[in-house]
């Protein structure tokens, strides 16, 4: 392992690019600042000990349903909600907790929907009905799931897997008046994990993208040494959950076609308010957990007053603690990404949470009040989150793994024309290996049952992540589920030190980005996936289906055999609700 040393704002910036998409400003009111109340912030959840037991236990039910609430800056919307609200529970654990999910699919059945061509109609072990054009397609937009981005944990049985399923009731069981369905997450957090910010959303493929754009996301903390850090635990904890609403008439519109989503003017929403208030006193230190919980848009964020600016001390990238804070006016956050951030008030006045290319404020912050004397003070080091992995560890040096953000325009009839595929080293194959690949309705897409990469525990491998696309405003985020990776260059140049991350923005252009990046298969076996985090490329097949597997070596006589995994055996397909 290499040795833990400091961190350069030069390394944190090259890291994530700082291009983003544009935005637009459609159905978004600013708020002035004299009608601020208390900055808001989502409802907490907390982990607590169980009378006995080893470890505490969050013992939470997410409601999942149409809710019509009120956002303020922006007025009425209808929409997906975790228990009514946007952004859902903050859920708060520690190492060794047990995060005991109860989700109830209160949603309306899903649409009957015609079948398309034949061996297209749906993903096998998938229940609900058929889907015109094949799984690549939104289908059963009703469905969900649960994805905890970032947390290091089992993908397999009733944990973090994305690969069940949630279904509503049939419209025959609602009109039966069946109870409405509840399912069970379990996960398991080790007790070394790291403390960070992490976040939680639905990843059923069809359905992620519109669900997200109607705000169903929520924040996992992990709590753990870095909150000791007396400079830090001093500081005011604020989640800033940015979700980026897709509205239209108060909806979001229906994934119908390859616009429907994009081309509606995005809606930004800080913990469920369009531009909402802060107040920081001068000399104040406050600690901002900065979440892109966003399916489209990248965010390049800095705090401005007109020429003042507020200095961000970045303290931890995706939930993983930096060995010393990043001093920064730009903190560059991909579509899915973390930041957290301490921020001390300077000079008194109004100051701005902006991102590039949005035309308007994310949040607004008033450096006002009694200043505090002395002034607080920020930590020079910190507990490092991750030790970082060094290019010695490799397991085959020569056995590299390559991906490829790659789209083939009209190859599909519409309403989604473009083939959204990944390349590189382990392409999903083609249906006509000796046709024109370029138009081939296979090559590249997700496969649900071709798994792309077999990783084997303790291997320590390079990956080459690469987007070929050549307009800058095209972003394809590269996210692996289950373990960080480390990135180590980005075009060409290496990070002085690295930096740990679980999503890796990409940026097109004349080339488009390329990231090299280290990742060690660790603890936990099971499929589960990588994808663009830009999620209508997700639900349009840029995905690849990974299994992590235990090593491929003889057993000595007598092995007792490998301990039994977290969470439950097996590839649940449809999982079997929870009785009432």
């Amino acid at each position: 392992m290499g040795e833990n040393v400091g961190i350069s704002r030069r390394s944190v910036l090259k890291a994530v690019p700082v291009a983003v998409l544009a935005a637009g400003s459609g159905g978004i009111l600013a708020r002035p600042a004299a009608a601020a109340a208390a900055f808001p912030q989502p409802v907490v959840r907390r982990a607590r000990s169980a009378s006995g037991g080893p470890a505490a236990v969050l013992d939470q039910t997410l409601d999942v349903r149409f809710t019509t609430l009120s956002v303020p800056g922006y007025g009425t919307v209808t929409t997906r909600t975790y228990n009514g609200t946007i952004p859902g529970p903050t859920l708060r654990a520690r190492a060794g907790d047990v995060l005991w999910l109860t989700q109830v699919n209160g949603l309306p059945p899903n649409p009957v929907e015609p079948a398309g061509p034949a061996g297209m109609s749906g993903m096998p072990g998938m229940s609900g009905p058929a889907h015109h054009g094949g799984h690549n397609r939104p289908h059963r937009v009703n469905t969900f799931n649960l994805h905890t981005h970032g947390l290091h944990v089992s993908p397999s049985g009733r944990s973090d897997n994305i690969l069940r399923e949630f279904p509503p009731r049939t419209a025959d069981e609602a009109a039966a008046g069946a109870p409405e369905p509840r399912y069970l997450t379990t996960v398991q957090i080790p007790t070394d994990h790291p403390a960070g910010t992490y976040w939680y959303h639905p990843h059923a493929h069809g359905a992620t993208a519109e669900q997200i754009a109607g705000g169903m996301a929520g924040v996992i903390v992990i709590e753990g040494d870095v909150d000791e850090v007396p400079q830090i635990k001093a500081a005011a904890d604020l989640v800033v959950c940015i979700n980026e609403l897709r509205l239209k008439g108060g909806r979001v519109p229906d994934f119908t076609s390859g616009d429907a989503l994009a081309a509606v003017p995005p809606t930004f929403t800080v913990n469920g308010e369009v531009n909402p208030v802060l107040v920081l006193r001068p000399g104040e230190v406050q600690r901002w957990r900065l979440v892109a919980a966003t399916a489209f848009t990248a965010l390049s964020l800095q705090v401005t007053g007109g020429e003042r600016k507020l200095t961000l001390h970045q303290i931890a990238m995706d939930g993983v603690t930096f060995p010393a804070p990043v001093a920064t006016e730009v903190v560059p956050l991909g579509v899915g990404n973390r930041a957290d951030v301490l921020v001390r008030g300077g000079e008194a006045g109004t100051y701005e949470l902006r991102a590039k290319g949005v035309p308007v404020p994310l949040m607004t912050i008033e450096v006002a009040g009694e200043a505090v004397q002395p002034p607080m003070e920020l930590p020079t080091s910190l507990p490092q989150g991750m030790p970082f992995l060094d290019e010695k560890d490799i397991a085959n040096p020569g056995g590299d793994r390559r991906v490829v953000f790659h789209v083939d325009p009209k190859v599909f009839a519409q309403p989604f024309p473009n083939a959204y595929r990944v390349l590189g080293s382990h392409p999903t194959p083609a249906a006509d290996p000796g046709g024109d690949l370029t138009r081939d309705p296979a090559y590249g897409l997700f496969d649900p049952e071709y798994v792309n990469h077999t990783l084997e525990l303790g291997a320590v491998e390079r990956w080459t992540i690469h987007t070929d696309e050549t307009m800058p405003t095209f972003h394809h985020p590269f996210h692996l589920h289950t373990n960080h990776v480390l990135v180590t260059h980005r075009n060409g140049e290496r990070l002085d030190p690295p930096v740990w991350q679980d999503t890796v923005d990409l940026t097109g252009g004349k080339p488009g980005d390329t990231v090299t990046l280290l990742v060690k298969y660790e603890d936990f076996t099971g499929r589960t996936v990588l994808h663009c985090h830009q999620l209508q490329h997700e639900d349009l097949g840029m995905m690849q289906l990974v299994e992590y597997v235990r090593p491929r070596r003889p057993e000595p006589a007598g092995w007792p055999g490998w301990p039994q995994q977290p969470g439950w055996p097996g590839w649940p397909g449809r999982p079997r609700p929870l009785d009432h």
